[in-house]
């Protein structure tokens, strides 16, 4: 019986260390660390942390409610011509609806992310994609948008296709722009009035360049 005790404890104990939630998250058996505390792109812990934060601060969810209202009023991706980074018109008249509504939320970082189809190989795809992602960006801020909110520009090559094909297809040749995140100095933000942000009326014509 004994026996028996210390054998369930142990089962316990080794469930409890795969199960174990901290403050941070959950924890890794290998490791006894939170999910998620390991080095960032830019060798720190700086992703992960503000990440962290803001979980339990709100503002991750805050944003995922922006996004989706983003992605609710205006187109967030447009398309290229094969092997191309040119914007044509409808691209162009695409990021003028997402410039204006960016101008109404100056306390708001968006990314933008390049994606490729499938021809090509995979190291000049990832170069193609961030071309576009570049030329998007480009065009963004010549409408007035503060380079320092377009917070990420990222390539994803051919690597996450819209239709699964080896070959061209345009639906796959695109940028989609997302809301990343708050300004971390802009004052609604630090008191925590991400309502306001939120569910601030959107005007259509832009509002005023001024607040970037």
């Amino acid at each position: 019986m004994t026996h028996q005790r210390h054998s369930r404890r142990a089962v316990l104990a080794s469930m409890g260390s795969t199960l174990a939630l901290t403050a941070c998250g959950s924890v890794t058996v290998e490791t006894g660390r939170p999910l998620g505390a390991h080095l960032d792109a830019n060798g720190t812990f700086g992703q992960p942390t503000r990440n962290n934060i803001g979980v339990h601060n709100g503002d991750i969810q805050w944003a995922a409610i922006l996004g989706e209202r983003f992605a609710n009023t205006v187109p967030t991706t447009i398309n290229f011509a094969f092997n191309s980074a040119e914007l044509d018109a409808t691209a162009r008249a695409i990021l003028m609806q997402q410039a204006a509504f960016i101008r109404n939320f100056p306390e708001v970082r968006f990314s933008v992310y390049g994606h490729t189809d499938a021809v090509g190989s995979n190291a000049y795809n990832r170069r193609l994609g961030r071309r576009r992602a570049q030329a998007a960006v480009h065009f963004l801020t010549s409408q007035g948008i503060s380079r320092h909110r377009l917070a990420a520009l990222v390539s994803f090559g051919e690597t996450q296709p819209v239709v699964a094909t080896q070959d061209e297809e345009r639906r796959n040749r695109r940028t989609v722009t997302e809301v990343s995140g708050f300004l971390e100095n802009d004052p609604l933000v630090l008191d925590g009035r991400y309502a306001e942000i939120i569910y601030r009326s959107y005007r259509s014509g832009g509002g005023d360049n001024s607040a970037d």
